[in-house]
Formats: structure tokens, sequence, C-alpha cells
């Protein structure tokens, strides 16, 4: 029944906002904790270990980190609730300024990563699947083992070092063209690549052997219109899953991917605050990442659950 089922719909869209609420919560209270408790003093980073106890003494009041770990953290809350990120303690801008300044770079190549990813993961792991113990099998085992066998923090280097040093084919760093995007994105997107194309093939695999495209094969249709129009469709919903947690990992990967390549995003902007002990632009960053990274999961949730009913019911969707 209509009514039924949109009750059903926004009791599932409720529950799932409480969730991304609490995780939100939780990572708020986890990094402000954590930035407190490491080792190193941002009074001892901005002024130096040298300058008189008295100065040291005059700039954490003016800091307000005189004060006790309960008190900022309830003011941190409370400037949290008014959209209020603070200010740079090394900078003196907003963070909010700074971070959206940066955002839309890390954004730009979160998408061009996962869009790379794809277009290497979909032909690859179906063609696999397709050809189980054919040559294309094995390049698509042998892409997804090097893939998640290498760091990011080597492939960057040796991409840079191979496409940018010796061939001169693509900018060392920076961002502006197309160009400066691809040995980045390739860097974040292989080893999602990878793991989406196994993951692809493997279900493809296990549709194949089902009734309903036993029953299409029988009725005429060839192995590839079997696997495109029938399996495909019915393996996408874990391939979909995988999508967004992948997606929220990208957002962190691009922390060591932006360091070595130069690239202004977020994540670049993050690891510099880390070393300055930049305790507000350290929440801000990574609360903006949870941020992200809850509401893509929220919203592939609220996919998975248009596309498969079981799961809004709290059933078993296998």
């Amino acid at each position: 029944m209509p009514g039924s089922r949109s009750a059903e719909v926004a009791a599932y869209l409720l529950r799932r906002l409480g969730l991304a609420g609490l995780s939100v919560f939780g990572v708020v209270t986890l990094v402000f904790l954590l930035i407190h408790v490491i080792p190193g003093d941002p009074v001892d980073a901005m002024l130096g270990e040298t300058a008189m106890a008295a100065d040291k003494e005059a700039l954490r009041h003016q800091l307000g980190l005189h004060r006790s770990i309960a008190v900022q953290y309830g003011r941190y809350l409370q400037r949290l609730g008014h959209g209020n990120f603070g200010r740079s303690l090394h900078s003196g801008r907003p963070v909010r300024r700074m971070i959206v300044a940066r955002y839309p770079a890390t954004i730009e190549l979160a998408a061009a990563a996962l869009v790379l990813a794809l277009v290497i993961a979909v032909p690859l792991g179906v063609a696999a699947a397709a050809r189980p113990r054919s040559f294309v099998n094995l390049i698509s085992a042998g892409v997804a083992l090097f893939g998640a066998a290498v760091p990011s923090l080597w492939l960057g280097p040796m991409l840079m070092l191979v496409f940018a040093v010796w061939l001169d084919w693509l900018p060392v760093s920076g961002r502006g063209t197309l160009a400066h995007l691809v040995l980045p994105a390739l860097t974040l997107g292989i080893g999602m690549a990878a793991l989406l194309a196994r993951l692809l093939r493997a279900t493809l695999l296990e549709r194949l052997h089902e009734e309903f495209v036993r029953t299409a094969r029988a009725k005429g249709a060839g192995r590839a219109r079997a696997v495109v129009a029938h399996a495909l469709p019915n393996a996408l919903l874990p391939v979909i899953t995988a999508v967004g947690l992948q997606a929220g990992a990208l957002l962190s990967g691009a922390i060591i991917t932006e360091t070595i390549f130069s690239w202004p995003g977020i994540g670049r902007l993050l690891l510099l605050a880390i070393q300055t002990r930049d305790y507000p632009l350290v929440q801000g960053c990574v609360l903006v990442i949870a941020l992200t990274y809850v509401a893509l999961n929220l919203a592939l949730d609220l996919l998975y659950a248009w596309v498969d009913p079981r799961v809004r019911l709290g059933g078993d969707p296998a």
C-alpha cells in the first residue's frame, strides 16, 4: 500500500539520519580529544621553544588554550552549533574560509579518481566474468593484484618519475589543467579500480549461474547479452556499496596524494595543520571529511533501500 510504503521510507530515513548524526558527533569528539592528547604544543610551534615563558603564557591565554579540556570542548561545540569553525591559530583566518578555498580541489581529484576507477573496473570486470578462463581474466587478476599491493606512497613518485621526468608528457605537480589531474587521479584511483574489478567479476559469475540467466540463455540470448543485460544489473548492488565506501576512502587517501603532487586540496591543508598543531584547522578539516563521508554513505543507503525494498524492511538482501 502507498501509505505504508511512505511510512517505511520515512522510518528508514529517520533511522539513517540518527545514525549519521551520532557518527558525526563521535568523530568530532574523538578528533578533539586526540589532537589535544598527542605530544606537541601549538604555542611552541608558533613562537619556538626558545621564546620567553611570559610570551608563551600570554599567547596561550590569547588563544584560550589555558582553559581546561572540558571548557575548550564545550566552547568548540558551541561554536560548531553556530556554524563557526573558529580561526586558524597561525594565520588568524577563519577556518571555514580556508576549507572552502581548498575543498573544490579535493572534490575534483576524488571525482576524477572515481571516474577513472569505474572506467577501468567495469569493462575489466565484465570481460573477466564473460571469459573466466581467457587472457582478459589474467589481465584483470594482474591489475587487481598490482592495485591492491602497491601503496600510493610508492606509486605516485614512480608515475611522476616515468611520465613527468623521463617522458616529459605530464606536469610534475600543481593544479590548473586536465594534464595536472592525470597522475594524481591515477595514483588515487588504481587501488579502487582493482577492488571493483574483482568484486564485479565475482558477483557476475555468481549471477551467471542463477535461474533467470539460464532461462535467458535457453530463450536464445547470447553470453554477452546474458552478462550485460541480465546478470550485470543484478550484480551492481554490492558494487554500489563498495563505491560508496571507497569514495570516502578516496578523501582520506587524498592526504598522501595531494602532498606528493602539491595538489592544493584539503588533504594537504590538513597535513600542514597537523604539523603546526593548528587545532581549529585540524578539527575543521577532519569534520568536513567526516561529513562528506557520512553524507555519501547516507545517500548510498537510501539508494540501496530504493533499489532493494528488503533493506528498509530490515531483511537480508542476500
